[in-house]
């Protein structure tokens, strides 16, 4: 395993190693304007949500590696404390790396990269009006983290007003994640398209999971099954009763009495299939 302590490598490289380890990430498309009323409109992948009561974003335009300087949106936010966060989609993301082009100062990137500017409700800067999702924020802080090319600037927002695209909603009123086809950033010239890779875990605290210590030794050394699949095996609230897993074997006499490998092995077929209960049923089985 490559070991490595922070201080004892270049920025630089640190920075990659970062960003390829910790991703994929959302992308914050901020769109700010100076004190003299001049647009501006870039992507950031250092960027979350981090509460609902107040609703709250924070992105950081860091300081530039190469050489130590701060970049437009980072000056605009500290003077207006204003700036409006879109979300990007697959449909608009070669025009917001367009925009990502270091333009010099005062250049719209609203038109270099071909967006409508869209007027705010509440605030100055504008909406990308192609975006399915924009959120007009207020600046209520701004942390510092060092004064070294690569630092980070926190810039925590408040949003005081939110617009979303009706084409991204589903019939009950929430967003709709393939409809909104999200995309994040990842290391280099990375990015990954959300919907492609969708898949649904249960979250643990709708119930109380059994946990992987619960589970049968015999089970948890498979050889066959993952760490995953034990996680699965975990998630449940109580295993099958006696009554219906031999009821389970009467229909599927073929597990009964096989080789412990293959056992295994057909419950993680079943688990691939998001089967967790028939998964249990055929491990269960005697």
């Amino acid at each position: 395993m490559l070991t490595i302590d922070p201080k004892e490598i270049a920025t630089g490289k640190l920075h990659g190693y970062l960003l390829g380890a910790i991703a994929p990430r959302p992308i914050a498309f901020a769109s700010t304007i100076d004190s003299n009323g001049n647009p501006n409109l870039s992507p950031f992948s250092f960027f979350n949500v981090f509460g609902s009561n107040p609703p709250i974003l924070i992105f950081s335009p860091a300081r530039r590696v190469r050489d130590n300087t701060t970049k437009d949106t980072l000056e605009n936010a500290l003077e207006t404390k204003e700036v409006v966060i879109n979300v990007v989609n697959y449909a608009i993301v070669q025009q917001m790396s367009l925009s990502s082009t270091e333009y010099p100062k005062g250049v719209n990137e609203f038109d270099k990269a071909g967006f409508t500017m869209l007027p705010s409700d509440e605030i100055k800067p504008f909406r990308v009006a192609e975006s399915p999702v924009q959120f007009e924020c207020k600046v209520k802080d701004v942390i510092f983290t060092g004064d070294e090319g690569g630092a980070g600037n926190l810039i925590v927002c408040e949003v005081v007003k939110i617009h979303i695209s009706e084409d991204v909603l589903a019939d009950d009123g929430s967003i709709d994640q393939h409809k909104i086809d999200l995309v994040a950033r990842a290391g280099g010239s990375y990015y990954t398209r959300a919907r492609d890779g969708f898949f649904e875990i249960p979250k643990p605290v709708s119930t109380l999971g059994i946990g992987v210590d619960a589970i049968p030794v015999e089970i948890r050394n498979s050889l066959v099954l993952t760490g995953n699949d034990l996680g699965m095996l975990g998630n449940v609230d109580q295993l099958p009763k006696l009554e219906t897993v031999n009821n389970f074997g009467k229909d599927h006499s073929q597990f009964i009495g096989i080789e412990i490998t293959k056992k295994h092995t057909f419950a993680k077929e079943y688990l691939s299939k998001n089967d967790v209960e028939s998964a249990w049923k055929v491990l269960l089985l005697k």
